[in-house]
């Protein structure tokens, strides 16, 4: 069993049944009364975080979590299908657990964090930045360059990803998958 002080970011553990991942710490130790570590929380099933804060010296229950490399093939009414790069062994995984499913294309190599005792998957982890081919934009219309106006584009994958007004289609963008902006034009 390990303690607060052993709590680092990215850390996996297990609270109230549910599986967290360590976002923030900070231990405080004030003037008076006892130290405490303050965190903040990533559940790993819904995203959602939570701050928590555990009195010094507490036992934590830390749980193993795997980082294994995929990639996307196809998606059918099972869900999302994914191949492991090195033992091509095929899962299906459920929509939910996908960080930005709209901007996966076939091909795309992703990694997926399993939960090393029950070997379930908990969440599927795109590259920061993606390159797709923008299928469909309007035509920018000329003079209307001074400020950052951004205009929506359709990408290879279906999503819709607001641009700048010079990007047309057939070009290739680099887009955000944390936030699915804009990042830049590839050439």
């Amino acid at each position: 069993m390990a303690t607060t002080s052993d709590i680092k970011n990215g850390l996996c553990i297990e609270l109230n049944n549910e599986l967290y991942s360590v976002v923030e710490f900070l231990h405080v130790k004030p003037g008076k009364g006892g130290a405490f570590v303050r965190t903040k929380l990533k559940n790993l099933k819904s995203g959602k975080v939570i701050p928590h804060t555990f009195n010094a010296g507490v036992k934590i229950n830390v749980q193993r979590v795997e980082r294994r490399p995929f990639q996307f093939l196809y998606k059918d009414d099972m869900g999302y299908n994914f191949m492991h790069r090195e033992t091509y062994e095929q899962i299906p995984i459920p929509e939910e657990i996908i960080s930005a499913p709209g901007l996966m294309k076939e091909g795309q190599e992703v990694e997926i964090v399993f939960h090393a005792d029950t070997e379930t998957p908990l969440s599927c982890d795109l590259p920061p930045f993606v390159e797709l081919e923008i299928t469909y934009s309007e035509p920018g219309v000329r003079g209307d360059t001074a400020t950052n106006t951004l205009k929506p584009a359709t990408v290879e994958t279906g999503a819709i990803v607001n641009v700048p007004l010079f990007i047309e289609t057939g070009e290739k963008i680099r887009v955000d998958t944390r936030d699915g902006s804009y990042s830049e034009r590839v050439k």
